[in-house]
């Protein structure tokens, strides 16, 4: 897996310890023998079982557009999808609609000239400048726009005004990462991410329309997300778990190798800046719902996460 990592200018994030600096290029590897899978990369055949493909029907799949106008059936899907799943279906219509509108209408959303975020490319320095054929900015700042919309809604359905989430974020930082994952001659023995839960608020992935690979744990088995065209995967982050008391599940995924093709998704990730304190809300706490996890620095907290390889859940270990 080869992995891009974009943060913007000004969203600062917890520095962190090095990684070992002896870990193989996956992709160089099969490119010189893919028939070959290291004994490194084999993963027992316990982490392998229990995937329920018939489950993947029941992802949810949520309307934004009914979502931001308000929408009560619409906000009580999310409020289930978000207790009983922590994923759902159904956002990059939003992005993919945004670069079908008129250059006028993009144009309300522009970057400044001395920013890094809005619609249209960065750093133009001189005339005689080569300028790059890309729109990862115009995608990235597009993205953020959707992940805030989701934010109010959360708050709605937390039993908060809308603003109260993204305000509680002081910064929302974004960061982008772009996983590769070449073809596998045994998929059914290696893994292309280790299972784990995400340490954000949200996160909004891009994948494959034609090459699944993640998968969710749901009730102790792996139910494989089938790709949507023109949708995005959004699941709850850890954040969120703490905020609400674990009312809302931060559930853990993985992405699985393929055999025949490779595969490539877009992850954004949405968290707050590194000093903001997170704990469960007063209102999300009674008799029957004791406080299930202290206060603590949320830059404290995802580098104890990095420290601890976010395998599984065991990072989320803030209990009360």
């Amino acid at each position: 897996m080869q992995v891009t990592r974009l943060v913007t200018e000004k969203e600062k994030t917890p520095n962190f310890a090095p990684s070992l600096p002896a870990v193989p290029n996956v992709q160089e590897m099969v490119r010189k023998n893919p028939s070959q899978v290291p004994q490194r990369y084999i993963r027992s055949q316990e982490e392998m079982e229990n995937v329920m493909p018939n489950l993947s029907s029941e992802i949810p799949v949520i309307d934004l557009t009914l979502l931001s106008y308000g929408n009560t059936e619409e906000l009580l899907k999310l409020d289930i999808a978000c207790k009983k799943w922590g994923f759902f279906q159904r956002m990059k219509d939003a992005a993919t609609e945004f670069f079908k509108l008129p250059i006028e209408e993009k144009n309300k959303y522009a970057m400044p000239s001395n920013g890094r975020q809005g619609y249209g490319l960065s750093y133009a320095v001189s005339e005689e400048q080569k300028l790059d054929w890309e729109i990862i900015e115009a995608y990235s700042s597009e993205i953020k726009r959707v992940g805030e919309e989701l934010l109010s809604s959360l708050s709605v359905i937390m039993e908060l005004q809308k603003h109260v989430l993204l305000g509680l974020h002081k910064e929302l930082v974004q960061s982008l990462r772009v996983n590769y994952y070449p073809p596998c001659s045994t998929p059914e023995q290696a893994l292309g991410l280790t299972p784990h839960s995400d340490t954000t608020t949200i996160t909004l992935l891009m994948q494959d329309d034609d090459v699944p690979g993640l998968e969710i744990r749901h009730k102790g088995n792996w139910v494989p997300v089938t790709p949507i065209s023109d949708a995005l995967v959004v699941n709850v982050g850890d954040v969120i778990e703490i905020w609400s008391n674990g009312k809302y599940k931060s559930v853990e995924h993985r992405a699985v190798a393929n055999k025949n093709k490779a595969r490539t998704s877009h992850a954004s990730f949405l968290f707050p800046s590194g000093d903001i304190e997170v704990e469960p809300f007063d209102h999300m706490i009674d008799a029957q719902n004791p406080k299930s996890y202290k206060k603590i620095r949320y830059g404290d907290y995802l580098r104890q996460s990095i420290m601890r390889k976010m395998e599984g859940k065991s990072h989320l270990d803030v209990k009360a």
